[in-house]
């Protein structure tokens, strides 16, 4: 029977049916064959409490934020700033992209967010200096990632809303693993400008750099707003994400006129369209986590694995690291930290992890398997964005990968990089 329903979900995948088919299909097969076929209420009611939770309401919020920076100016004076004071160095110019992937995942939180945004605008200026397209496209879908580390997360919202660890710990926990990343990737850029023989830009001037800096300041409001107001007490990460809004709608539409009211219905229905998308997928996750757990197919498999590593913390957060990433490489992250999360859940207690610090590992799993493939979303988004083709896409991203890899490694033999400010903020 078990082989029969993952036989199914497979043949839909190929069929290019969207994942939240083969998980429904697969949750209504299990309650035919095993539970009770009449009891369908069975699998709604799972359906509706997967999407019950007060703080999912921050998904839509920060996606519209999001959205309305997106088409505003946010992007381009945050790229500005960032190329005003590193453009200068050796590999400045794919260093400012990762960079200003990195502050404008401050801004949306999300990986593919970050790709249109940063991608649009970086990808010619990469072109024009002489950087391979491989290199360029590889080097914007996975800087985009650290937009999944770097608060406000959805993906942390998610995994906060599933294991009950706090959304406000795991926003700040994210900040250092994030600019641990970035430093990486700066590295190598450093590097591949070196092997590529691309010559250094000219320093700005500091005038430069001011004018830079002051247009950048309202954007850079934005993060600190958000995590400022959150521990500072004034209002809750759900709250915080309606402040983004509020925010998002006073820079582009008020102050800056980038975005026209007329367009706010556009920016809304795309915001509905998208959190649609990720809701059926909650739903649908957490009715197929039900009937799995239920048939102990989880327990069977992981069970004599933990039983072997115990309760070692490292050999746990390995385990956690090396199942989330490679269910990350088929499969949507939101449905993979659904799925994984609580089954981990008894593991990690009993290792006595911080749930805070294996959030962190969870995040940065999910950010890894956005651009890798086979199944990478931000892959797919860099073929419409691009206009490439998906080897074209791909070829460039295994050294960015290696580098995500390595940073998990860090993060697992060093928890402190994750909870440090985490302590400073209790």
């Amino acid at each position: 029977m078990i082989t029969i329903i993952v036989i199914s979900m497979i043949v839909l995948l190929l069929l290019g049916f969207p994942m939240m088919v083969p998980l429904l299909v697969a949750s209504l097969m299990f309650l035919f064959l095993v539970i009770d076929m009449n009891n369908v209420g069975l699998l709604m009611g799972q359906m509706i409490s997967g999407v019950q939770s007060w703080a999912l309401a921050a998904v839509p919020l920060f996606i519209f934020a999001a959205d309305l920076m997106t088409r505003g100016h946010t992007a381009n004076r945050l790229l500005d700033l960032v190329q005003s004071f590193v453009g200068h160095l050796r590999g400045g110019l794919p260093i400012t992209t990762a960079a200003s992937c990195t502050l404008f995942g401050a801004v949306s939180g999300s990986t593919q967010a970050t790709v249109v945004a940063m991608g649009g605008p970086m990808r010619p200026k990469l072109l024009e200096k002489g950087y391979s397209d491989s290199f360029s496209i590889a080097l914007i879908i996975n800087a985009s990632d650290i937009a999944l580390l770097i608060p406000p997360s959805i993906g942390m919202i998610i995994y906060g809303v599933v294991s009950g660890a706090s959304i406000g710990d795991l926003f700040i926990a994210g900040i250092l693993p994030g600019l641990l990343i970035l430093l990486m990737f700066s590295v190598y850029c450093w590097y591949a400008s070196i092997r590529m023989g691309i010559a250094p830009e000219e320093r700005a001037t500091w005038i430069m750099r001011g004018r830079a800096l002051k247009k950048a300041l309202l954007p850079l409001g934005f993060p600190l707003v958000v995590v400022g107001g959150i521990y500072g007490g004034i209002f809750s990460p759900t709250e915080a994400a309606a402040i983004a809004v509020l925010y998002a709608f006073v820079l582009e539409v008020v102050i800056l006129r980038a975005v026209k009211v007329s367009e706010l219905w556009d920016v809304a229905l795309s915001t509905g369209l998208i959190t649609a998308v990720v809701f059926i997928l909650v739903a649908a996750g957490n009715a197929f986590t039900y009937t799995i757990s239920f048939a102990g197919i989880p327990q069977a498999i992981l069970g004599p694995v933990i039983e072997t590593i115990g309760d070692s913390q490292t050999l746990v957060l390995a385990l956690i690291a090396v199942s989330f990433f490679i269910g990350c490489m088929f499969v949507d992250p939101i449905v993979v930290i659904l799925i994984l999360t609580p089954l981990f859940k008894p593991a990690v207690a009993a290792a006595g992890l911080d749930p805070v610090h294996v959030g962190v590992i969870v995040t940065l799993q999910a950010a890894i398997g956005s651009a890798t493939p086979p199944f990478g979303c931000d892959i797919f988004t860099a073929m419409a964005i691009f206009r490439r083709p998906y080897f074209d896409v791909i070829r460039g991203t295994l050294p960015f990968i290696l580098i995500l890899l390595a940073a998990t490694v860090v993060l697992i033999m060093f928890p402190a990089i994750s909870l440090w400010l985490p302590s400073l903020a209790a």
